[in-house]
């Protein structure tokens, strides 16, 4: 007989087109029993993804689809999606824009995480042009993704002060910590 192992956990696909270290660490929030999902599915829109390693390391289901024609791709995905039961979808540094289509079809909710206090610096290069801007505090937020860039409704967000010695990269390590602990929080917030 199975020992029962509490609630069901949400299905989850992540998607990346980088190193994938928000990727690392939600697939190991997603193995503690308190928290409310699963990674059963990472997608990357390019080979060379240094953050697909990820499914070898741990075992977890892998798609490379290229985005090339646009309503097609989004069809492709969302049949592998729906034959796998995924209900909820992490964007973890995945640079491409999903299409109105895409969010409208998707039966389930999708996140982002932004290394910027939305709505302010929407789109790349948030670090610098906070710096740039003599910001006092930095940060990352947590949204429901809608078809308007960096757009949807904010679940959480946390500051980082930037400090004087600070410069893009130096920020964005601070930042990036941050969104470790902030993205799993966010996730358990909308699924309790």
């Amino acid at each position: 007989m199975k020992k029962s192992t509490g609630p069901e956990k949400t299905k989850t696909a992540v998607f990346i087109s980088g190193k994938g270290s928000n990727l690392k660490n939600l697939i190991r929030c997603s193995r503690i029993k308190n928290y409310p999902f699963s990674v059963n599915l990472i997608i990357s829109n390019t080979i060379k993804a240094k953050g697909l390693k990820y499914s070898n390391i741990f075992n977890i289901e892998k798609k490379i689809i290229k985005y090339d024609k646009k309503i097609k791709t989004d069809n492709k995905i969302l049949k592998v999606l729906k034959q796998r039961k995924i209900k909820l979808i992490c964007l973890a540094g995945f640079m491409k824009i999903l299409s109105k289509n895409f969010i409208k079809k998707f039966n389930g909710k999708i996140l982002n995480i932004h290394p910027s206090l939305l709505p302010k610096y929407k789109g790349l290069n948030t670090h610098f042009r906070a710096i740039n801007n003599k910001e006092k505090f930095a940060g990352c937020s947590v949204h429901y993704v809608n078809s308007k860039l960096d757009s949807g409704k904010i679940i959480l967000q946390r500051r980082v002060k930037i400090s004087s010695k600070d410069n893009h990269k130096s920020l964005e390590k601070k930042v990036l910590k941050v969104e470790h602990s902030i993205y799993p929080d966010a996730i358990k917030k909308i699924l309790n």
